[in-house]
């Protein structure tokens, strides 16, 4: 079951799946893998997982530490959210997410949850708040939300030669030599597949810059290409912590190989920026029931869809957290400005894609010795909501998501209206009549934290989101100062106008 190359070491040298690891399955590992240390990883408040080495000179100290957690200072992790008076956090471990680090040899590692001094979850921590929200949907609809991102990125290097370079704006599933990362991005994958094992694919993407011209001077010439990890289902509190990972993963690589990987929402002015989105199951008894039995979407994937809709705009809070986040939302492109739902249809934020729900066993169509019998797999259809990037907070977009998905199942009536007037046909951009009945997206961060202020009590609902998190988010929004940017840059002509852009594109390249 789990020699395959791409199991999870552990649990090939357990033989058992990593939900049911336990302290000594993990001590067990400590002791025949000569491991050194434990290193604990926590997601802080700036998106980024954190670290702590903890040596084991003997066994009693492994036990301790895999039971007891380790102490940190929670007013460095969460500046500005907490007072420094009452700052001591424990992390402890989820056993279940051990790997062995790819990048420091004899090293155990695990993803940890912050506890408070009387042992219970963080309430102002983004991973503490997006378990609460998972918990609280489950308990009042009894269906749990499932979840996994669709990851771009762009990968820098220095330019070794001008041969087979890609044509802009061409490089979707463009293969070697025309894409010079492939080598890498197989790493990545074979990598990211044995620590967060839910991976589905990898391709390059649209974009590729041939030489980047950048006021940051480590981006400054270099070549970029755009590549794409996606992963698969998970419930959406794992989903989350699999989000960080991979991104912590990607840069890892890209360090080890001298390049630079960045999933900055937009680059260059007429090049493909880095979406993240995000895709939505609904799962019930182990079934996956967003389509029923006829095929078509069941009426409380109707319900999820009305509840992201009215949400959508406040949602920006926490999934477009940075100026060049709103020079990527522009009309006519794949990335939507509009709030609406669609099949199939890239020009709409809501995007019900393929899912084999309506036929099944292809292989048959051209390989005549395939069986009549098709093989069993649970329903693949999912929701796929396309507005966030890569700036988004991952736990806090997921919260707000399972809010915004929780509103719709208390509020059924609302949102399978709101379902039934947001379902638009064919590219929305080319028909004004549509354009004009359906709501916008936030045009900056200083519209997006006004409309958070508006709507923070459907967050805040039965203590979900702390205020604390919602003021953060609101002052992280308005220190952007974007409110006139669009209508400044529209005075701004020739060099002065390229200069202030690449300002604003590239000063968050190593945002989240």
């Amino acid at each position: 079951m789990y020699n395959y190359a791409l199991s999870n070491p552990i649990s090939v040298l357990l033989n058992k799946p990593k939900e049911d690891f336990t302290r000594d399955d993990l001590l067990k590992i400590i002791q025949e893998k000569n491991i050194e240390r434990i290193t604990f990883h926590y997601t802080a408040l700036d998106g980024k997982l954190k670290e702590m080495q903890i040596p084991l000179p003997g066994r009693k100290n492994a036990e301790i530490v895999l039971t007891e957690g380790e102490r940190v200072d929670g007013s460095s992790l969460f500046k500005g959210m907490i007072d420094t008076a009452l700052s001591d956090l424990y992390v402890v471990p989820i056993w279940k997410t051990a790997f062995f680090n790819p990048f420091q040899e004899g090293s155990l590692d695990f993803i940890c949850r912050y506890i408070t001094a009387d042992g219970e979850l963080a309430p102002f921590t983004p991973d503490s708040i997006l378990m609460k929200a998972s918990r609280l949907f489950s308990k009042t609809t009894g269906i749990d939300l499932h979840a996994f991102g669709e990851l771009e990125f762009y990968l820098f290097y220095k330019p070794d030669n001008e041969f087979y370079y890609p044509l802009k704006q061409r490089g979707y599933h463009a293969s070697g030599p025309y894409i010079k990362s492939c080598g890498i991005l197989s790493e990545m994958l074979r990598i990211i597949t044995q620590i967060v094992n839910n991976v589905k694919y990898a391709h390059s993407e649209v974009g590729f810059i041939e030489k980047i011209q950048s006021p940051i001077p480590e981006l400054n010439g270099l070549s970029g290409e755009q590549l794409e990890i996606e992963l698969l289902s998970l419930p959406v509190e794992d989903a989350a912590d699999a989000i960080v990972i991979t991104k912590w993963l990607i840069r890892n690589i890209a360090a080890r190989h001298g390049m630079l990987a960045t999933f900055a929402p937009k680059l260059e002015e007429g090049v493909a920026g880095n979406g993240m989105h995000i895709h939505l199951k609904l799962i019930q008894n182990g079934k996956n029931i967003t389509v029923d039995d006829n095929k078509e979407l069941s009426q409380n994937t109707l319900k999820l869809i009305g509840g992201l809709c009215e949400c959508a705009d406040s949602l920006t809070s926490f999934g477009n957290r940075v100026a060049s986040s709103y020079l990527r939302l522009v009309p006519d492109q794949e990335a939507p400005t509009k709030i609406c739902w669609s099949d199939s249809n890239r020009s709409a934020l809501i995007r019900i894609p393929l899912g084999w729900s309506k036929i099944n066993n292809l292989a048959k169509i051209l390989n005549p010795k395939c069986p009549d019998e098709p093989i069993e797999v649970d329903n693949m259809q999912t929701v796929e909501f396309r507005s966030p990037d890569g700036s988004a907070n991952s736990h806090l977009l997921l919260a707000g998501i399972t809010m915004a998905a929780l509103w719709g199942f208390l509020n059924p009536e609302k949102s399978l209206e709101i379902a039934k007037k947001c379902k638009v046909h064919g590219n929305i951009f080319k028909n004004k009549s549509i354009l004009k009945t359906l709501k916008s997206l936030p045009d900056s961060c200083a519209s997006s934290a006004e409309i958070l202020k508006q709507k923070r009590e459907l967050y805040e609902y039965e203590g979900i989101f702390s205020k604390s998190a919602i003021d953060y988010a609101i002052w992280s929004l308005e220190r952007e100062n974007d409110k006139k940017l669009r209508k400044q840059l529209s005075t701004l002509k020739g060099k002065n106008k390229i200069k202030k852009l690449k300002t604003i594109l590239h000063k968050d390249i190593h945002k989240n």
